[in-house]
């Protein structure tokens, strides 16, 4: 998965589209999550992993993504429920949205593959379902692309497994990305520009082993 979005200004000119750059996220997003790191309770045992922090869970196997050859965490992976959540934090502006916007370059990329995608409203806004094929199996495997856009900031999940289907691991997956928290920090990031991501250190690890 591609660890920054380069996306078009939104400006307008002859031939160019409006971008709508509202933000997208359910009405409860600060209530309910995904939090922003001001929003969450400072005394949940939070696993650091910089720019995201998840909480422990039963059952829920955490994995970091490694960018080949500069070996930069580019992705934290979350198995749980039969089903893989992988999510990236992503700068954005302080008064808009970025989700439209990439859910649009987003469609527009792997249709352009051939890819069949389709376009449903989950509890967080809309969503894209796209069927990617194994090209050593020829199986179709569906994931769903999923985004929140908050203050700052823009959380981005890809939801592959049970939680595809299965109403029951969907949930599970939905509430394990509400509990999901965002650290934006002070670095005067562009917008789009991927959150760095860390290791956990020995304190985070050892609360999620408990």
């Amino acid at each position: 998965m591609n660890d920054s979005m380069e996306v078009s200004d939104g400006g307008v000119g002859d031939n160019e589209v409006l971008v709508d750059e509202t933000k997208s996220a359910p009405d409860d997003r600060a209530e309910r999550g995904p939090l922003d790191v001001a929003e969450a309770s400072a005394v949940r045992p939070y696993v650091d992993l910089g720019s995201i922090k998840v909480l422990p869970r039963e059952g829920l196997q955490l994995r970091l993504d490694v960018e080949d050859g500069t070996q930069r965490i580019v992705a934290v992976s979350l198995d749980y429920a039969d089903s893989t959540l992988q999510v990236q934090a992503f700068s954005a502006p302080r008064s808009t949205g970025l989700w439209h916007e990439v859910r649009g370059q987003i469609f527009t990329q792997l249709s352009g593959q051939g890819l069949s995608i389709v376009e449903q409203e989950n509890e967080f806004g809309p969503e894209l379902q796209v069927d990617l094929v194994n090209q050593a199996t020829a199986a179709v495997n569906r994931v769903r692309f999923v985004g929140v856009d908050g203050p700052r900031w823009l959380l981005r999940g890809v939801v592959s497994g049970a939680a595809v289907n299965d109403l029951d691991a969907a949930d599970k997956i939905h509430e394990l990305f509400r509990s999901i928290v965002v650290v934006r920090g002070d670095l005067p990031l562009p917008p789009r520009d991927l959150l760095p991501l860390r290791v956990p250190t020995a304190a985070t690890a050892a609360a999620e082993a408990e």
